[in-house]
């Protein structure tokens, strides 16, 4: 009970502070959305060091996958999905959540954290960099990119692999940066939030291929 209380107060900080964020900065929905989806990124190694068990990670994100669905119908937490543009992000982010702890969480911790952390701070500072400073642009699947988003994205998902990879391995050889490629690559479809599922999902089994194994 105590460790569930630890990561709900976690979880509600975060909220806490997008609200308040929101309330004097009212133009900017886009931010907010981005500091849940950062903010979120430490809860599994946070899960990973309670020693939740897999089954009870997969049945409290499977609870919260499903009131996010539910939020999509009945705007419970308008913030959450309070964007510019029509997307399932967060439902896609918390399914890869959930297919990530099915599939990792006792084989491969490590191949876990690095596809989360790759969909929750390469792809969220992507998106804020992005928007925040003027760049080269272009329209992919009518979904708007900028070079420096992309170079975010790339930049921090080589940081995420080569610090996880390297306490393994202590070496650096080109798989770190063949992860990194392909991710980013993969976050350009990023058309109704679907790179919040595939970029995670992708980039945890291509670090479980090329580093951990």
């Amino acid at each position: 009970m105590i460790k569930f209380t630890i990561i709900l107060l976690y979880l509600l900080s975060i909220f806490l502070i997008s609200i308040v964020f929101k309330k004097f900065n009212k133009n900017s929905k886009e931010i907010v959305r981005k500091i849940i989806h950062i903010g979120i990124g430490p809860l599994i190694p946070l899960a990973l060091f309670l020693k939740i068990d897999q089954n009870s990670a997969l049945i409290f994100t499977g609870i919260v996958s499903l009131m996010v669905l539910i939020n999509y119908t009945y705007r419970l937490f308008p913030s959450i999905e309070d964007v510019e543009r029509k997307s399932y992000g967060t439902l896609f982010y918390c399914l890869s959540l959930f297919f990530l702890i099915f599939l990792f969480w006792d084989k491969d911790p490590y191949s876990l954290i690095a596809g989360f952390f790759i969909m929750s701070f390469g792809d969220g500072l992507a998106g804020l960099i992005g928007k925040s400073f003027h760049s080269k642009s272009w329209i992919f699947f009518k979904q708007k990119k900028s070079l420096f988003g992309t170079m975010t994205m790339f930049l921090t998902t080589l940081i995420v692999v080569y610090s996880i990879g390297y306490s393994q391995q202590n070496i650096f050889n080109l798989n770190y940066l063949a992860i990194a490629f392909f991710a980013t690559l993969l976050e350009q479809f990023s058309v109704f939030g679907i790179d919040n599922f595939i970029v995670p999902i992708s980039s945890a089994l291509f670090f479980n291929f090329f580093i951990t194994n």
